[in-house]
C-alpha cells in the first residue's frame, strides 16, 4: 500500500512538473535573443481536428530538424509552451468544444504546430516527410467535410510574445472540464495523504 502511495505521489508529480518548466521558459527564457513577437497566423476549428492528431508526429519532426533558423525555433518553443499552458490536450474538449475554457489556448498551439509544420514544408531534409504530412491533413479534412467549420476563435491569430491561458473563470460553467479538475484534485489530496503515511514510520523511529 506504501508503494502505491509512494507511486501515485511522484506521477502526479512528474505529470505536474513540465508546466512549471514551460511557465518558467515563458517568462525568463526569451531574454538572451529578440523580444519582439512573430506572428502566427489563425487556424480554423475544423483544422484542429485534425491537426491534434498529427501533433506528436510534427513535434517529432521539428525537434529532429537539422537547418533551422532563430523564428522557427521560436515558434516551435511556443508551441510546446502553450501545449503546456493548455496542459497537453488532455482537458475533455479543449480542441472540439468551443466552450471550453481551453479552447483558446488549444488554438493557440494548434496554430503554432500548423506554422511549424508549414515552415517545415521549405526544408530540404524535412520537405518530403512534411509534405506527406500535409497531404494526410488535407484528405482527412476533406473526408471528414471539416474544411469550412469555424468557432468563436478560428479568426485569431497569435503571437509568440503573447501566452494564451485557460479560462480559468469558465471552469466551473463547463462541466467536463470541471469533472476532470475536480477529479486531479481528489488524486493529489490522496496521493499526499499517502506520502504522509509513507513517511510517518520513519519520523516515530527517528525520534
Amino acid at each position: 500500500m506504501r508503494r502505491i502511495g509512494r507511486f501515485a505521489f511522484l506521477s502526479l508529480i512528474a505529470s505536474l512538473f513540465p508546466i512549471f518548466i514551460g511557465s518558467a521558459l515563458a517568462h525568463g527564457g526569451s531574454s538572451g535573443g529578440s523580444h519582439a513577437g512573430l506572428d502566427i497566423p489563425a487556424i480554423s476549428h475544423g483544422e484542429m481536428a485534425v491537426i491534434s492528431d498529427y501533433r506528436s508526429k510534427i513535434s517529432v519532426l521539428a525537434s529532429r530538424a537539422a537547418e533551422t533558423n532563430e523564428p522557427f525555433r521560436r515558434v516551435l518553443n511556443y508551441a510546446e509552451i502553450q501545449y503546456s499552458y493548455c496542459l497537453w490536450g488532455q482537458m475533455p474538449g479543449s480542441v472540439t468544444d468551443e466552450q471550453s475554457p481551453f479552447n483558446e489556448c488549444a488554438h493557440a498551439y494548434l496554430a503554432a504546430t500548423k506554422a511549424v509544420l508549414m515552415a517545415m514544408r521549405e526544408m530540404p531534409r524535412e520537405a518530403a516527410a512534411a509534405g506527406e504530412i500535409i497531404s494526410a491533413i488535407d484528405a482527412e479534412m476533406a473526408g471528414r467535410g471539416l474544411a469550412f467549420i469555424t468557432c468563436q476563435f478560428s479568426g485569431e491569430a497569435f503571437n509568440t510574445a503573447n501566452i494564451v491561458k485557460p479560462n480559468w473563470s469558465r471552469v466551473p460553467l463547463h462541466p467536463a472540464s470541471m469533472a476532470s479538475l475536480t477529479g486531479l484534485a481528489a488524486l493529489f489530496g490522496l496521493a499526499v495523504l499517502a506520502l504522509r503515511r509513507v513517511l510517518r514510520p520513519k519520523a516515530q523511529s527517528s525520534e
